[in-house]
């Protein structure tokens, strides 16, 4: 696994899902199982440090739109939760930089890796969020980017709007309420508003629930 590899993963921010599973179908990783385990910690270690490099040099930016709906929702009273399965280090160090030193205000639950083990698509991290939030699942909307995560979450029991990226841009999303490309271009989906604001995710969530 290269630099660029790494940075790939660090620039997701995401935990590498099963590196010692990885290394296992390596031909020159060890034979060993803890010396592939300890291999495994070193390269999300290293993939930790590369993330906290992007962050320092500005490298990474919130989607568009997502500044804008976090205000909407702050606005009008909407609890919104961080429901994630990379590490807590991780998202001190990157919210910060995204949305200012009071990001801690914007949102009611923060769940992350040490929360919730069981990575996504298994539902633990959202049934963690919705149990901090006091809601039951259906009366959420979760906002999502990958097949894992909307797996998670509809297991959880809540619709989800899925806004493509670049690493999932032709994965199936079947189950979604709704693919857009970003929060502010969704031109080709159920709701009358050309973007995602908090009355067209009240209009989804009503279509799905």
């Amino acid at each position: 696994m290269g630099r660029r590899d790494l940075r790939r993963a660090a620039a997701r921010g995401r935990r590498l899902r099963t590196p010692a599973a990885f290394l296992a179908r390596q031909s020159d990783a060890p034979l060993i199982a803890t010396e592939r385990e300890a291999l495994a910690r070193a390269i999300h270690q290293r993939k930790n440090a590369e993330f906290s490099a992007l962050v320092a040099q500005g490298g990474i930016a919130p989607r568009p739109g997502v500044r804008r709906l976090l205000d909407e929702c702050a606005a009008q009273g909407v609890r919104v939760a961080v429901a994630t399965t990379t590490g807590r280090a991780n998202l001190d160090a990157l919210f910060p930089h995204l949305f200012g030193a009071d990001w801690p205000q914007r949102f009611a639950a923060r769940v992350c890796a040490e929360d919730a083990p069981r990575k996504k698509p298994d539902p633990q991290v959202y049934q963690i969020a919705l149990a901090r939030l006091g809601i039951a699942a259906p009366a959420a909307i979760a906002i999502e980017d990958s097949p894992a995560g909307l797996a998670a979450a509809r297991v959880a029991g809540s619709a989800c709007l899925i806004t493509r990226s670049v690493y999932f841009a032709d994965a199936d999303f079947s189950g979604a309420a709704a693919v857009v490309d970003d929060l502010d271009a969704a031109p080709n989906w159920p709701c009358a508003s050309p973007r995602v604001d908090l009355d067209a995710l009240r209009t989804l969530h009503a279509l799905h629930a």
